[in-house]
């Protein structure tokens, strides 16, 4: 086992810290429940909450004191690939993946408690979500379309299923999500013409329970896209407990440029669908990219959102697509409440009567190219955006981009079927405000689209990394730069918890995690406190 290296407070700090998670090492599971309302200083899930918000009620760190952040402790993996996924903290005990590789940490120093190993495999590994957790239990999907249950306590596999055939192409980096009993899972691969699949999994057997296909094999009598297959769900959808519905995004069809092969819409890849969480069933479905052309998967975070829009009080889901639009829904029904585009866009004739962008047909991809906005990377992609109910601000990491798209009949009807040349992009965070959509500022990243996601906070601070290496906190309210620490490009979505009365914030740049918290306080100004 590769022992992480950590910057710790003086050794006795350590002794104390190891006896105490001896004395609680036997509770540490996690009840489903407590997801519906998880602790204000916890972070127990891929969202922090089943909202998808990624903001915390923490108010410890704040505009006026964010300047006095010092490293509390920095654990390296000792891994070649780098830290995309976003920890979890379950009863003081972090949960932080790369591909192939799970480490339980105490969150106090971030001494290893153990660390999990999935043996070489032939997936595809191209990054890794993190973890979800049931009870005593962590579950863990590999580059090779398994699914790992690990028991919380030591590591030890309890089983090992596979969700997909990684041998038709398919392969896994999604961070699982419970939802009561269920445990829910996507699948990734969009290099061959494979339906997208979504299962729920019961999570102390891994018996499955059910598959959503946003798309069925071409040959299918019942195929329903015209077509199409593709529509993978690869990063962490969001959850209603009162509606009981769950929302995830789906990616795009295949064949991906050869558009010719799959007329019309090409449902539900492209979407934002709403499930039943307990038989998986389609209750609605709503296209930001109809037929897309230009692998403008709309994974993106389903964020929702309680609150009145343009006076009606409305449960909302927001979602800032990779295809430049940002959309607002009545996520009872999947109507669209609005569509504006939040980034560079000149690939639509208008949006349609149902708020769905209209694709130009003369934007399709073509064998002398098409000059595109936004490029195949998106206005934005995979990191997590964050909604403040304080300010009523959307926070993105986006970018305007402009690539050029061929396509190649030469390639066949199978898989990417083409290609496409990005030629420019400029990285920016922006605050959307949702009632209208218009961007109230923008905060320039210094090169192009950044691998960080947003984090904000109760205090009124934004967590972020920007294009060039650095880790940044912003005033919310106007996005005035109040903090940076240059550690390297930031890779994964910040997160925030409190331990014993000290607020840490967490992000991954390359191979290391990172613990930024204001400085301990003196004993003797403690003791002083105490004696009043």
């Amino acid at each position: 086992m590769k022992i992480g290296y950590h910057v710790l407070r003086p050794a006795a700090g350590l002794i104390l810290v190891m006896l105490a998670f001896q004395g609680r090492a036997l509770a540490q599971g996690l009840d489903p429940g407590t997801l519906q309302q998880p602790p204000g200083q916890s972070w127990p899930t891929y969202h922090g909450t089943y909202s998808g918000q990624h903001h915390s009620r923490l108010t410890q760190i704040t505009p006026a004191n964010v300047n006095q952040l010092t490293l509390a402790w920095a654990f390296e993996t000792g891994q070649t690939a780098q830290v995309k996924s976003t920890p979890i903290l379950v009863n003081g005990i972090l949960y932080v993946t790369t591909p192939d590789n799970v480490w339980a940490l105490d969150a106090r120093s971030a001494h290893p408690l153990w660390h999990y190993t999935y043996p070489p495999n032939q997936g595809l590994h191209i990054g890794h979500r993190g973890v979800a957790m049931y009870k005593d239990y962590v579950y863990f999907t590999t580059p090779d379309a398994h699914l790992i249950s690990l028991d919380a306590r030591n590591g030890k596999v309890r089983w090992d299923i596979v969700i997909a055939d990684v041998m038709k192409g398919y392969w896994t980096t999604v961070a699982p999500l419970v939802i009561r009993d269920h445990l829910l899972v996507g699948t990734s691969g969009d290099f061959d013409n494979l339906p997208g699949m979504l299962k729920s999994i019961d999570p102390e057997t891994g018996d499955t329970q059910w598959t959503f296909y946003s798309t069925l094999p071409r040959e299918a009598p019942e195929a329903f896209s015209g077509g199409a297959t593709g529509g993978n769900m690869w990063i962490t959808g969001t959850y209603d407990p009162q509606l009981n519905l769950f929302y995830v995004g789906t990616g795009n069809p295949t064949p991906v440029l050869a558009a010719g092969a799959r007329p019309g819409d090409n449902p539900w890849t492209c979407s934002i669908v709403a499930l039943n969480p307990d038989n998986g069933k389609l209750v609605w479905g709503f296209q930001p990219s109809p037929h897309d052309t230009h692998d403008w998967d709309a994974v993106e975070v389903p964020v929702l959102v309680d609150g009145k829009f343009k006076g009606t009080p409305r449960k909302m889901l927001l979602q800032a697509s990779r295809n430049g639009y940002f959309f607002v829904l009545d996520r009872t029904s999947g109507k669209s409440l609005l569509t504006t585009p939040f980034a560079a866009v000149n690939w639509s004739a208008g949006v349609d009567q149902d708020g769905r962008p209209i694709p130009n047909p003369a934007k399709e991809p073509a064998r002398d190219g098409r000059l595109i906005a936004p490029d195949e990377g998106g206005a934005t992609n995979y990191r997590s955006p964050s909604f403040d109910a304080q300010t009523g601000l959307f926070i993105v990491s986006a970018q305007d981009s402009y690539g050029i798209y061929f396509s190649k009949p030469e390639h066949g009807e199978y898989g990417w079927a083409g290609a496409d040349y990005g030629l420019f992009g400029k990285g920016t965070l922006r605050a959307i405000d949702y009632q209208t959509g218009k961007i109230r500022w923008t905060h320039d990243l210094g090169g192009g689209a950044s691998g960080a996601g947003v984090l904000t906070t109760d205090s009124g601070l934004t967590f972020t990394g920007d294009s060039v290496g650095s880790v940044l906190a912003l005033r919310t309210r106007d996005g005035t730069t109040l903090w940076h620490s240059r550690i390297g490009r930031v890779g994964n979505s910040p997160i925030t918890y409190e331990l014993d009365g000290r607020q840490y914030v967490l992000v991954a740049s390359g191979g290391t995690l990172y613990a930024w918290a204001l400085p301990d306080r003196p004993v003797a100004m403690e003791r002083g406190r105490r004696s009043h």
